[in-house]
């Protein structure tokens, strides 16, 4: 996370650096971009750094607008779904 395009710029050329002194690559392929504001499409190593509007972020759903009731339904749903396969056992004797 950072606070500006320049940061996010800087750290993430710092994670590529750091990644390759034990041997990883950075796969820009695979890399995204997130903001919450207006931002301008860039590149790293000639290839560009795909931006995106949404992404999942450790099981949630992060949007760039901070909406949240997409994770509330779906977890919402998860739940129900959860004790509908608990009912049989809470209304066994």
């Amino acid at each position: 996370m950072a606070e500006s395009e320049e940061e996010l710029k800087s750290l993430l050329m710092k994670v590529k650096v750091e990644s390759e002194k034990v041997g990883l690559k950075l796969n820009i392929e695979k890399t995204k971009i997130m903001a919450s504001g207006p931002i301008t499409s860039w590149e790293i190593d000639g290839e560009t750094v795909e931006t995106v509007s949404d992404f999942i972020f450790l099981g949630s759903k992060i949007t760039a607008d901070g909406d949240c009731s997409h994770e509330i339904k779906r977890r919402s749903l998860l739940g129900r779904k959860v004790m509908t396969n608990l009912d049989s056992i809470l209304k066994s004797r």
